[in-house]
């Protein structure tokens, strides 16, 4: 240091007034640097803050929404059915309708999370009784004047000879016009997406199973959100596209969402690149191509072999359970395996006898079905049944002697001294009035 002082003294030519006003020059400018230094820190400091309140205040925003939501929702619930007109039928492809529904009393309707559905009685035509239904709602929460249910005609099964096409399918389809009356009740359902979360979600659907992605899909966009979207859809061929170009639109405009089409027998005038992205089927194999990672929440719906082997795929990808949620109505319900039970535990509930009083039937229970419902079914016990998630209530039946337990929340309270078949299992040798 000395040395230093000592070459720029003589550089000054001996002047220490010189060496001393560039020496402070020099200590200032240090201290200015450090000012500055400083100052930055604390604007940077400042502005970290800031965003961190700007994003605790839009989460503060998203849950007062949500909350608001639920009490507006709760405040405009009915009870049973409502009446609803038919105020618009739209063909959507081969053989699939979107019915839009307004309530015939005018009163506003409640609004419901994306990915809920409605219940309905229908009174069809030859029928002693109405027969319950229910059906996922195909648009977003922010229409406050109607419903929308999309629904595809389902066919007699190609292995059952002499079948009949889907009653209530059909009757929807072929029968209900444009001023029709239908008896409602309020929207339900576990399966929902939650739209105060921001995390990336993967919606998977195949043919009519498209409908609840669209509920999520809709309300994500209308929202103004920028959440990671990935939607996969699976159809045979342009035929079966469902809402093709509602979908392209949406791709087109919004770069957080990710379309993913599927054919997997492509038309001769189905070009890729334009009508799909893929020559295959949805399949976990194609989100590990395509998905930076499994980090996300999964949203699936379809037949029930499509989700079965989609569940499957992301199980053995790693995902984990609490990641995957599925539509759990109607006979596409994916058959979760059954705890591992010992021998003497399953010897033991095979000795139940489970009695279906009306129908004067008398079996051993199956320790392998899934709830009494599959169960009766299973023994050509004709059960009613709508939602088969324990929500619509119409599985109900009334024990005669007995004990069963749930499988799963119940959406419907039970009346005392019955059960819903759908979602339980005898505790003991049980007599039910079916």
């Amino acid at each position: 240091m000395q040395s230093l002082i000592h070459q720029l003294h003589g550089a000054l030519g001996g002047n220490p007034g010189l060496l001393i006003g560039y020496c402070l020059l020099a200590l200032l400018t240090l201290h200015a640097a450090a000012l500055c230094f400083g100052a930055l820190r604390r604007l940077y400091a400042e502005r970290e803050e800031r965003a961190l309140a700007r994003e605790r205040l839009q989460l503060d925003i998203k849950a007062a929404k949500a909350r608001h939501q639920e009490l507006e929702q709760a405040r405009l619930l009915w009870n049973g059915y409502r009446k609803f007109q038919v105020v618009k039928k739209i063909s959507e492809c081969h053989e699939v309708e979107s019915f839009y529904l307004a309530p015939h009393d005018g009163r506003p309707l409640p609004p419901f999370k994306p990915g809920q559905y409605l219940t309905f009685q229908l009174n069809l035509p030859g029928e002693a009784k109405p027969i319950i239904r229910c059906y996922s709602l195909s648009d977003s929460p922010t229409h406050p004047d109607y419903y929308r249910v999309t629904i595809k005609k389902a066919g007699p099964p190609p292995d059952v000879a002499d079948a009949k096409p889907g009653r209530a399918s059909y009757h929807f389809c072929e029968r209900i016009q444009v001023g029709d009356i239908l008896d409602v009740k309020a929207p339900g359902g576990h399966f929902y997406l939650d739209m105060a979360d921001a995390k990336p979600v993967v919606l998977i659907s195949g043919g009519v199973g498209i409908t609840p992605m669209l509920s999520m899909l809709n309300a994500i966009v209308e929202s103004g959100s920028k959440r990671e979207t990935w939607f996969f859809f699976g159809a045979r061929n342009r035929i079966d596209h469902i809402q093709k170009k509602h979908l392209e639109r949406i791709a087109a405009k919004h770069d957080n969402v990710h379309l993913n089409i599927c054919y997997s027998k492509p038309g001769k005038e189905d070009a890729v690149g334009r009508d799909y992205q893929h020559a295959e089927r949805v399949s976990a194999e194609l989100f590990k191509k395509l998905l930076p990672s499994n980090n996300y929440d999964y949203f699936l719906c379809g037949p029930g072999a499509f989700m079965k082997s989609i569940t499957d795929g992301l199980t053995a990808w790693g995902v984990p359970d609490a990641n995957v949620h599925y539509e759990a109505f109607g006979p596409a319900t994916v058959k979760k395996s059954a705890p591992a039970v010992s021998s003497s535990e399953t010897a033991m509930l095979s000795k139940i006898e489970v009695t279906f009083g009306r129908s004067g039937k008398k079996h051993h229970w199956n320790p392998a079905a899934s709830s009494l419902l599959d169960f009766a079914e299973e023994k050509g016990v004709k059960i009613e049944a709508g939602c088969r998630a324990g929500s619509c209530g119409t599985c109900l039946v009334a024990i005669k002697s007995g004990d069963v337990e749930y499988l799963a929340s119940q959406g419907a309270t039970p009346e005392a001294g019955s059960c819903l078949t759908c979602i339980c299992k005898p505790k003991s040798n049980l007599v039910i009035d079916a």
